[in-house]
Formats: C-alpha cells, structure tokens, sequence
C-alpha cells in the first residue's frame, strides 16, 4: 500500500527526518491560505498521486505569490495526472501539497528496500538525485551506491560513513547522513515497510539535508499490524478492479489483453500468461483465486473479469490440490447461468475430482470448451478471442 507524499512527510517528521514546511488543500482558497502561511517567498504545488514522475506531467510547480498558488491548484484539483508511471488515463488529483520552497545546492537519492535475494535490508544511494534512479543505474551503474544490512548486526555507523562519503558529503553532514539513515531504518523495521524512498534528498545551500520528496509503500501482508497507516489509505488512487478483488481476497492485476485468466496459484497463472502470449494472444489479466476457492468466490472472479470491457475470452485453468476441481466447476456453472456470461468460457481442470468436475460442465448444457491439458486451452483461447467482437 502506498502513501501520498505529504503523507510519507509527516510520518518522516515522527522520525526526526528533515522535511520542508507543507500544508494540504483540496480547494484553490485552501491552497492560497496554505501560501499566506508557509513561509515564502517561492511555494511549490505538488498533485497528489501515487505515481513518481509528477514534474514531467505537469504535477509540480513553482509559484512567486499566493495568486499563482491558487491557479496552479486550480488547474490541478479535479484533473488527472499522466506520468511515466501511469496508464493513459492518469490518476485523479483529488489534493495539492503546498510547500515552502528550498534553496537547493544538491540532489541526491537514498531508498531503503529488502533485498529478497540476500533476505537483507539495503539502503540504495546515489549522488544522481531528482532523475530516474532505473536509468541512472542502466546507463552509469559505477554512480549507484549500496549498503547491505545484515538482520541481526543492524546498520552500522561504518556504512553510513561509506555512503556519505561515496555522496560527497562532508564535515557535519556525514552526522547528520547517519542520523537521517538511521531514523530511516527504524521507520522501516517499526512501520512494516516495503520500500522508503527519497528523490531527492537536498543538500541546502545552507548545507542541511532536507526529504524534498517522500515515498513509503507499506507491506500489504502486515498492515493489520499498522492500522495508523492502514487509516491513510486513498482508494481513489487504486485501480478499481483490483480493489474489488481485494474485497473477495482474489488477487488480482490488470493487463492490456483481451484473455481473462482464472487460474489457482501465482505460478500457474504466470504460466498460463505465458502460454497465451506464446500462441500469440495477450491475457487481459493475472486472477489467483486462491488455493481454497468456493464456488462463491468463483462466481465473483467471474463478475471481475467480465467487468473489463476489453476482454474476449475467458481461459480457467485449475489445478485441484487443496481446491477440489468439481467444486470449481460448480462456481464456473453457477457463474455461468446467473452472471450472464456472453465471452467463450475455456476450461482445463485437473487434479482433484477432475473427472467429476469435467462431467458437472458437460451435463450442465452450456457451452464451455473444455481443454485436454493447459497448451490446449490456450490455443483455444486465442482462436475463440479472435474470433469477434463482444457479445
């Protein structure tokens, strides 16, 4: 889950990291009172998005006056956003960060991440700050720096030398480094996160580090444990299916295809995206319905996917483990006859009462294609998708 910047700002502030005078507005007189008290004489306009790549959309801008505030927030409040990072359709802009401006002498970039390769955290810095810290890494690898933590050692004062050093930081700054790294890492470990960024961390004319920017993503499997930051969550910035999904744990992610997947187990989904775009089609989505699928959840998965206009053909694929397959072919029949299904429903089940599931669809009198094995189910999918236009 992530949190808007202005968010992410104020659990920094709880943690002794640096971060510039903000107020939020989600009206342009809100904004312009937001001016007359910060401290001027430049403010910066911030869109609220969970999306990076805001400047380049036109999502940050630099204001001389109160005046300019409030027309920068208008302009903003009630849009949309693209960004590199989004889709074409953008992310609502529903509040603007109002911010005090900083005199900014350098742009560095710090993160901290678990590593799941190594099962280590690892701060992630660079003296490349502001710019996208993936091309950095592509095109000047030797300006990436790292510090792996070990999990019972902690991060020690060693690295956060190495680093300040490595970022060109000196004298006091190297202090005031360690102490920003280390309430970055309690904030990590205390909060459950899964990723704290800063791009960029300012070095200030005045020689200061300052959070001019603040991600936190938050581990979703924990956030029982975080209800404060569960409390922040924006579902407006969320796509919607996705969380409709959320709501009958199905795990699910949106693609640009035309298959609708069903599948039980990330593995088994990814190969069926796999095989799909191998017979030259493109899956609409990746659907995990779980290994403990009911014939109710079944039936939502179904209202899910038909809910995407783009979809063609709807490919499920299960393999019965702990989820027996007759019991996922009555959701698929019950789905079928009450959701009003009109896509070509291609069907490969094995496992686990597959036999029983197979003669519960071909006795149900409605046409779904079963499929010998997960290669022909595929094949079949592409060639009904192909076949027209929604019914």
């Amino acid at each position: 889950m992530n949190l808007h910047e202005y968010q992410s700002k104020r659990v920094f502030a709880e943690y002794g990291v640096p971060v510039p005078s903000g107020r939020v507005a989600a009206t342009e007189a809100e904004a312009v009172a937001a001016a007359r008290e910060l401290p001027g004489p430049v403010w910066v306009v911030k869109a609220q998005v969970h999306a990076g790549g805001r400047g380049k959309g036109g999502g940050i801008k630099l204001c001389r006056s109160a005046g300019e505030v409030g027309k920068a927030a208008k302009s903003m409040l009630g849009t949309r956003l693209v960004t590199p990072q989004t889709d074409a359709a953008g992310l609502p802009i529903d509040i603007v960060y109002v911010e005090s401006g900083s005199a900014i002498e350098r742009e560095l970039y710090l993160s901290l991440l678990l590593d799941r390769e190594t099962s280590h955290h690892a701060f992630i810095a660079s003296a490349a700050g502001g710019m996208n810290i993936e091309e950095v890494a592509e095109k000047h690898p030797e300006r990436i720096l790292r510090a792996d933590i070990h999990p019972a050692a902690g991060l020690q004062s060693f690295q956060c030398r190495r680093l300040a050093y490595g970022l060109g930081l000196a004298g006091k700054q190297v202090e005031e480094f360690e102490r920003v790294a280390r309430a970055l890492y309690k904030l990590f470990l205390e909060r459950d996160l899964a990723l704290v960024e800063v791009n960029p961390l300012i070095v200030t004319k005045g020689g200061a580090l300052v959070a001019l920017d603040a991600k936190i993503n938050v581990e979703s499997n924990a956030l029982f444990r975080q209800p404060a930051l569960m409390a922040l969550r924006d579902p407006a910035q969320e796509d919607p299916m996705e969380r409709r999904a959320a709501e009958h744990e199905l795990s699910y992610v949106a693609l640009g295809g035309d298959i609708a997947c069903m599948v039980n187990g990330a593995g088994l989904a990814m190969a069926t995206m796999d095989l799909i775009k191998l017979e030259g089609g493109e899956p609409a989505n990746f659907l995990d319905v779980g290994g403990t699928a009911t014939a109710d959840r079944v039936t939502a998965a179904f209202q899910l996917i038909l809910s995407n206009e783009r979809a063609r053909a709807i490919l499920v694929n299960i393999f019965g483990g702990i989820v027996r397959c007759d019991v996922i072919a009555e959701g698929i029949i019950q789905a079928v006859r009450h959701v009003g299904v009109s896509l070509p429903v291609i069907v490969r089940l094995e496992g686990t009462n597959a036999d029983k599931a197979r003669k519960l669809l071909a006795d149900s009198g409605l046409t779904i294609t079963v499929a010998k094995d997960v290669a022909d189910a595929a094949a079949k999918a592409v060639r009904l998708a192909r076949r027209g236009a929604r019914r």
